[in-house]
């Protein structure tokens, strides 16, 4: 990551932080900047095949975003995966799981085939993109515009 971008991140964080409390009512307290954040992409692949992805999702999002803890630190997300019913032992397993590890790059292959250049990022019914923190009324109208898509097709 360039000094550049890392700089520009920061800068943007408080506007980030007051669009989430103003537009959703969240208190968002991000979690380390410039974390790897692969262990849990691999952990949320895992959970996935456990049918427990959504939760762990959540978890794992709440952990970082709203109470700023550092999601690169495995037995974290070891405990995260244990709170949404996870075998806490399978789960540290999995992580070293090449095939897991496959599902993650297949994943980045689709991002990169959307054009994704940031986070978050939301690409609705396989067409339009919304790309970073936008707020809800935004959020909204694209999903009434796939809504009417549904209805003329």
């Amino acid at each position: 990551m360039t000094p550049q971008f890392r700089a520009y991140v920061q800068q943007a964080q408080p506007q980030f932080i007051a669009r989430a409390r103003r537009d959703y009512g969240l208190d968002v307290h991000p979690g380390p900047f410039g974390i790897n954040s692969r262990p849990a992409l691999i952990g949320e692949q895992y959970a996935q095949s456990q049918g427990q992805g959504e939760a762990y999702h959540a978890a794992v999002m709440n952990a970082y975003w709203l109470r700023g803890q550092n999601i690169e630190d495995l037995d974290l997300l070891a405990d995260l995966a244990q709170s949404v019913g996870l075998d806490r032992a399978a789960f540290l397993a999995a992580l070293q799981s090449p095939d897991y590890e496959a599902g993650v790059e297949r994943d980045v292959a689709q991002a990169r085939a959307y054009g994704l250049t940031g986070v978050p990022a939301l690409v609705f019914n396989d067409k339009y993109l919304v790309v970073g923190a936008q707020p809800y009324a935004i959020l909204q109208r694209v999903v009434q515009r796939c809504e009417v898509e549904a209805d003329d097709a």
